[in-house]
């Protein structure tokens, strides 16, 4: 879909006659019958008076073809300002032009991160060339008329306020502006911005590229399938083995049967360590390699950006990005616009999505409405906050009021805890979460250890951390101070003083190799794994006389995984007690299974440490 679509003639004349803003406003509602914020009606206003003075000039044909608002298929995302026409060869040309209103910006240590201003205050966002680049990968790696018909697109940042300070041109953003360059305010960038415009378009096409652009079939190129799968082909961590190569192939039969007459909906079933992440990864990449359109989602960003950098072997963001996504990215997706969804930990979707949570309806219901194929990963015993509320329940009666027919798997073997179900079930009974057979663990069989000081747990991890593999995690007992004052120490237990995980590494934090001194959450290691975890145990989880006793008041205040529980204990006091009992015994049973050889644990109280040493039968000293 197309906004506004004219040649450069006929915007020239719009904006002359009238205001621009007002007829962009007129297309839109039009076009797609919804409203429009003040904010970007004031963003048209702003910006497109700025691409009429660069288009006033007699080298760039009048027949030119002009788009604003391009949308871009699979997304809600839409491109500012699309150019079309033919180079001095003949070659199809779609230049792209993000454009932005910024005057201001701060560098990161994050790849393609900035900082500006947006909305009421500074916040971090991608860089310009960054998202020119990554809107050109979309229709480069899926749209026929791109990759089938030669159309070559090349994308462009117009920053028309911004006065060029080697900030946000500093060479940590350079591989994205080579991609993407970009253009600032001043006569001489416009000249500039006017030449890159030319050198692609010098003959008009009078709109004809732009609808092979806009009408070009959605489907996977061989180029990318073919990419993607030669990265898994080199990965040994990706390998399926017994009940994974099962259910592999069964949601690959279900997603090469489902239609949008019929759609389908197949829950994976799988606790710790039983691979469900790299089932699903395997099924992205092979599904479009068979010309399916999908993408991996997850509502923590953990999973998909580790396993994506896993996949690519870089950490900085690459031409696949854009195939891993939250799971509120489909609040007002087309029904069945995509072949198929791959959901990973779909025990952590919510009801609501946006930033306040108050965008849409449920998010099971969006992704099974969104595609004809959704396949969900699912343990429910890790749900860790207030608002989860993946179930398998929920998911079988969304696909059963769409009409689509459900299949069920379980993935039983156990790749993490050295295989070991036992521990597993230990602890859920040492954590009373349910009633095992499992009241004493062999640790020769798992290596489980209980230390006096954190000092010495963290001490024994970074011993372990001789392949970036081992990493100390706690529960969300201590304020996260060093956010703001990158001096400050936020855990701290008498002597020992730590960071929580560094903001720079963000999602990254497992894999990043300098984050072995820090200390990390369950947000950013649910859904992930190392050899050996630390476990720090704090206020919010102690026991008396052998009972498990959680204090959601002694998380702290800006966890927001039990938000809401102070309002829900004055309605309902009874479900607030037994939901954050669970939460919290749900986090530590999550934060002690991320360690695939090892588990060693630290309790801030002692009659809570010696509660696991007496759970134990022998060990490593």
């Amino acid at each position: 879909m197309i906004v506004y679509e004219a040649t450069k003639q006929q915007f020239l004349h719009d904006t002359d006659n009238d205001d621009i803003e007002d007829v962009i406003l007129a297309h839109f509602t039009a076009r797609t019958g919804k409203r429009v914020g003040r904010s970007e009606i004031d963003s048209w206003k702003g910006s497109l008076g700025y691409m009429a003075k660069v288009l006033r000039d007699e080298g760039l044909p009048g027949d030119t073809g002009l788009a604003i608002e391009l949308h871009i298929p699979q997304s809600s995302k839409r491109i500012d300002f699309t150019l079309t026409g033919r180079d001095d060869a003949g070659g199809k040309n779609a230049v792209l032009v993000e454009l932005k209103q910024w005057s201001t910006a701060k560098v990161t240590a994050k790849d393609a991160i900035v900082v500006t201003a947006l909305g009421k205050g500074l916040r971090e966002t991608v860089h310009p060339s960054y998202q020119a680049w990554s809107y050109a990968s979309l229709p480069e790696g899926f749209n026929e008329a791109v990759y089938d018909q030669s159309i070559s697109v090349r994308p462009c940042a117009y920053l028309h306020n911004y006065v060029r300070d080697g900030v946000i041109d500093a060479a940590h953003y350079q591989p994205y502006i080579d991609k993407a360059p970009l253009f600032f305010k001043g006569k001489d960038e416009l000249e500039q911005l006017r030449a890159f415009i030319k050198k692609y378009i010098k003959y008009g096409d009078d709109k004809a590229v732009l609808y092979e652009l806009a009408n070009g079939k959605i489907r996977p190129s061989k180029a990318l399938a073919d990419s993607l799968k030669g990265l898994l082909a080199e990965k040994p961590e990706f390998v399926l083995i017994d009940d994974q190569k099962e259910v592999y192939e069964a949601a690959i039969a279900a997603a090469k049967a489902a239609s949008s007459a019929q759609s389908r909906v197949v829950i994976v079933e799988g606790g710790p360590g039983t691979g469900k992440t790299v089932l699903a990864i395997n099924l992205l990449v092979h599904l479009t390699s068979l010309g399916l359109v999908g993408k991996y989602v997850s509502k923590n960003a953990a999973p998909r950006k580790v396993y994506e950098t896993k996949l690519v072997g870089s950490m900085t963001r690459t031409r696949f990005s854009h195939m891993f996504t939250g799971s509120g990215a489909f609040v007002d997706a087309d029904p069945n616009i995509f072949d198929m969804l791959i959901v990973d930990e779909a025990h952590r979707l919510n009801e609501k999505s946006g930033l306040y949570a108050n965008l849409g309806d449920n998010q099971i219901k969006e992704l099974i409405g969104a595609a004809k194929c959704t396949v969900f990963f699912i343990d429910e015993d890790q749900r860790v906050t207030l608002s989860d509320i993946g179930s398998k329940q929920a998911i079988r009666a969304f696909a059963e009021a769409k009409g689509a027919v459900v299949e069920e798997y379980n993935l039983a073997s156990q790749f993490r805890c050295s295989g070991s179900d036992g521990y597993l079930a230990w602890l859920d009974q040492v954590l009373d979460i349910r009633l095992t057979a499992n009241e004493r663990l062999d640790a020769s069989e798992y290596d489980f250890r209980v230390f006096d000081t954190p000092e010495a747990l963290h001490e024994a991890i970074e011993a372990r951390n001789g392949e970036n593999k081992a990493r100390v995690v706690a529960g969300y007992c201590w304020p996260w101070r060093s956010k703001k004052d990158p001096l400050a120490d936020d855990i701290v237990i008498g002597d020992y003083r730590r960071q929580w995980n560094l903001s720079q590494d963000g999602s990254l934090w497992i894999i990043a190799e300098e984050s072995i001194e820090q200390v990390g959450c369950i947000h950013t290691c649910q859904g992930l794994e190392v050899d050996y975890i630390g476990v720090i145990i704090g206020p919010d989880l102690i026991v008396r006389n052998g009972e498990v006793i959680t204090s959601p008041d002694r998380r702290d205040k800006q966890d927001r995984s039990i938000r809401g529980y102070k309002k829900l204990m004055k309605t309902h006091p009874d479900l607030a007690r037994q939901e954050t009992d669970l939460i919290i015994k749900n986090t530590y049973r999550t934060l002690m299974t991320r360690g695939m050889k090892g588990c060693y644990l630290y309790c801030t109280d002692a009659e809570t440490a010696e509660h696991f040493r007496a759970g134990l039968v022998a060990g490593p000293s």
